[in-house]
């Protein structure tokens, strides 16, 4: 029996991790209500289906992994056009959202409202319902057009759970290259 009992006290310990654990992967909330992740979300990889310039067709995919510890659902993302030369425009009605990567697409994703701020260069995508921690989704922003200039472009990318008070986590840049011809 005494060999037995320090199996029940581990057994009895682990069964109230595991009912505990879930309290201590909730988000953040600070004194003022601002709600934020545990832990951060990450963009994995931006790429473009087309990389030459004023082309037609293109898709631009940023790929954002949600860690199971992040506490909230991921709700809202932007993308702030920080660096090129061009303002890149994009048709908002054909964006999509789905699980996984570019390469390995999974069950598409509702999209409650795709915005553009023209003032700031910023496309904000809002999922209904919130994407649970523990995924990996795809966003697929289609330009209009692609830039009439080569060069480099960068999005700032920002993660927003739910909540009326949120704080955004920048997530990084996305680089997307473009090229044009010789005398571009």
């Amino acid at each position: 029996m005494l060999i037995r009992r320090p199996i029940l006290v581990a057994m009895v310990a682990m069964a109230s991790i595991s009912v505990i654990a879930p309290e201590l992967a909730r988000g953040v909330q600070l004194r003022d209500g601002t709600v934020s992740f545990v832990e951060q979300p990450r963009l994995v990889a931006t790429a473009t289906t087309i990389q030459d310039v004023n082309a037609w067709g293109a898709t631009y995919y940023f790929t954002i992994d949600l860690p199971e510890k992040a506490g909230e659902p991921l709700r809202t993302v932007t993308f702030n056009q920080y660096e090129g030369v061009a303002n890149i425009r994009f048709d908002l009605e054909d964006t999509r959202a789905f699980e996984g990567t570019r390469r390995n697409r999974g069950e598409n994703l509702t999209l409650s409202s795709v915005t553009r701020n023209k003032e700031t260069r910023t496309v904000t995508v809002v999922f209904d319902p919130p994407i649970a921690p523990g995924k990996t989704i795809t966003i697929g922003l289609r330009p209009v057009q692609n830039p009439f200039s080569s060069g480099v472009y960068l999005f700032g990318v920002k993660a927003f759970p739910p909540g009326e008070k949120t704080a955004g986590q920048f997530m990084g840049y996305g680089r997307l290259q473009f090229y044009g011809d010789l005398f571009d």
